[in-house]
């Protein structure tokens, strides 16, 4: 069943065709990669998806849903999430209040005026904040300030802000960007688990080791199109990916 479809979306800035026609199904339960060379239109499609970026044609369904005209909370509400490139989080607060707000505006269907202070009061928002973290291994780091933490624990850190809310579709852009080779293994096994519970998820990733190691379907793009889909077998043999970019990294260490 498709959870997410992308239907003939076209996004133009000037005369620089960033989306050409993208059409793009994916399946409910599957790892969806999305890879291609930079410029090639990824981030600008993840956009689209939570109404950053309106396209100029085509339409997006969630769960036979209608994604376009939405604003981004309602689109957070429908039940996506997204991982941005660089980490977006409340550096001055703790980790836990970090978690704790969007786990109230889920809830309550909207961002309150004092949203800190209202998630404070409530304890099953900060429980379920506790058990994010502990999910992605920061509950040793909850009361700790989110400016102070490494690359690898903010990433994570915003992946809590984001399983908190249990979203059907978790979109990731680039979720080991910068990090360590053990960091990035570390990821790697921490999206796995979340996977064995079913949960749907987009990854932009230029690591094939990490777009290997997770993927049950990768689409190639490349000049705003998707040129190639297929399984990761499929893909690893394709040699028109091969050419446009591949170039022998299978991701194999």
């Amino acid at each position: 069943m498709s959870l997410l479809t992308v239907n003939g979306i076209k996004k133009s800035f000037g005369g620089l065709k960033a989306l050409n026609d993208v059409n793009l199904n994916v399946e409910e339960g599957t790892v969806h990669a999305v890879i291609g060379p930079n410029g090639a239109g990824k981030s600008t499609l993840l956009h689209t998806f939570v109404g950053k970026l309106k396209p100029d044609e085509g339409a997006i369904l969630f769960n036979g849903d209608a994604v376009l005209g939405k604003d981004p909370t309602q689109i957070n509400q429908l039940g996506i999430s997204r991982v941005f490139q660089t980490p977006e989080i409340f550096a001055e607060l703790s980790m836990l209040e970090n978690v704790m707000i969007p786990a109230l505006a889920k809830e309550d269907g909207t961002f309150t005026i004092n949203p800190l202070g209202a998630a404070m009061n409530r304890r099953s928002i900060r429980e379920r904040a506790e058990h994010a973290l502990e999910d992605v291994g920061l509950a040793d780091k909850m009361h700790g300030t989110a400016a102070n933490q490494s690359r690898g624990d903010k990433r994570r850190l915003e992946l809590a802000m984001c399983l908190v809310q249990n979203p059907r579709l978790l979109l990731l852009d680039e979720p080991t960007a910068g990090m360590s080779r053990t960091d990035t293994n570390n990821t790697i096994e921490l999206l796995q688990k979340i996977h064995s519970r079913g949960m749907t998820k987009v990854i932009i990733e230029h690591d094939m080791h990490v777009v290997f190691s997770l993927s049950t379907r990768i689409s190639v793009m490349a000049q705003g199109a998707v040129i190639e889909e297929g399984t990761p077998e499929q893909i690893k043999a394709s040699a028109r990916v091969q050419e446009a970019y591949l170039a022998g990294n299978t991701g194999e260490e």
